[in-house]
């Protein structure tokens, strides 16, 4: 298994099967190629020989740079239970670091109850949103009407590892 940098080639492989990744749901176009262009230093693929499994696309805030923000996150199906978005989450945050960030800020669906539970086994803290659902703190309509998000942040000194 390798990480790397994304590369703009790698656009069209990963947009294919990230409907299918996702078992359905309609997920391309939240990622433009944009991302696979102008992230590449903080956005990682991982391969198994010349199959990409895995990816991750994270950028530095140009508000805070203090703030990195995980944008999306994919691993293949069959390899959901071998580490690989640990293994992503870790070099994105030793990149970051690296690059002066003390926290990383990511969102996910409040449906999504597998993502919450690993990004709090992460040391991500939940942010306080404006309603309570099922227990969870949800932001209304954080992504446009009807899209309410859980917010993650997760703190760390430049000198953790």
């Amino acid at each position: 298994m390798n990480i790397r940098n994304v590369l703009e080639s790698d656009y069209i492989p990963i947009v294919a099967v990230i409907d299918e990744w996702w078992g359905g749901r309609k997920m391309a176009d939240m990622l433009p190629k944009l991302f696979f262009q102008h992230f590449t230093h903080t956005s990682f693929i991982v391969e198994q020989g010349k199959e990409r499994i895995g990816f991750l696309i994270g950028f530095v805030s140009q508000t805070d740079m203090n703030q990195a923000y995980i944008h999306f996150v994919g691993v293949h199906p069959s390899y959901r239970k071998a580490t690989i978005a640990t293994q992503l989450y870790e070099k994105f945050f030793d990149k970051v670091r690296e690059l002066g960030c003390t926290e990383v800020r990511c969102v996910t669906s409040p449906v999504n109850r597998t993502s919450i539970a690993f990004h709090t086994r992460l040391g991500f803290r939940m942010e306080a949103g404006d309603r309570l659902v099922d227990g969870i703190s949800v932001t209304t309509n954080y992504d446009g009407k009807g899209q309410d998000r859980v917010l993650f942040v997760k703190k760390f000194s430049l000198l953790d590892k």
